[in-house]
């Protein structure tokens, strides 16, 4: 899910000009990660995500033994981060020409949430 317009919101309203921003995900199953907005890329990283850490069969994960079934969901975040850090430069967000700002669920079994923090003047 692209939450660029969401940071930037935030922002807007907080009133800094020049500072930090942070995103990050507030549940151990979802991550933020900054990337190009495409769909084929999006598309890329499901498929890639899947061979490195496959969902099934979920009895060779040693953690879905204590009866979830989500530690794939797990590495995945692992593998894609928790959190950005984004530098804010005359009260914009310094991302590049192609990135975004992205919350990725990998489980999607609970009401997901991520926190914006931003420090500044």
């Amino acid at each position: 899910m692209n939450i660029t317009g969401e940071v930037e919101n935030a922002l807007k309203e907080s009133g800094v000009m020049e500072g930090l921003v942070l995103v990050n995900a507030m549940h151990i199953t979802a991550s933020v990660f900054i990337n190009d907005n495409e769909s084929g890329l999006h598309h890329d990283y499901e498929k890639w995500l899947e061979r490195i850490a496959p969902h099934e069969p979920v009895d060779q994960y040693r953690h879905n033994r204590t009866g979830e079934d989500n530690a794939d969901a797990h590495l995945k975040r692992q593998v894609m981060g928790r959190e950005v850090v984004v530098a804010v430069t005359g009260g914009e967000l310094d991302l590049g020409p192609w990135e975004s700002i992205f919350y990725g669920e990998f489980d999607g079994r609970r009401k997901k949430r991520a926190l914006i923090k931003i420090i500044g003047e």
